[in-house]
């Protein structure tokens, strides 16, 4: 699942409790809360690892995300 601007949050808690993926970037939101403007893509990273750790999900690793885009 993928969303834009405010509600990336909640679409990307949907996906990880149904056992999808995530995608961040500065490409798809501007702020990393009300206001508040997102300075780096990491803060999008790291912020995607918490929400990964409250659904109890553990990031991949590049080798394991080229393998299930296909690309290994």
């Amino acid at each position: 699942m993928q969303a834009v601007g405010g509600q990336q949050l909640a679409v990307g808690m949907a996906s990880l409790s149904m056992g999808g993926h995530l995608r961040v970037g500065m490409e798809d939101v501007l702020t990393i809360s009300r206001g508040v403007p997102v300075e780096s893509n990491a803060q999008l990273v790291a912020r995607a690892v918490d929400l990964g750790r409250i659904a109890q999900r553990t990031p991949m690793t590049p080798a394991q995300c080229r393998e299930l885009l296909g690309l290994s």
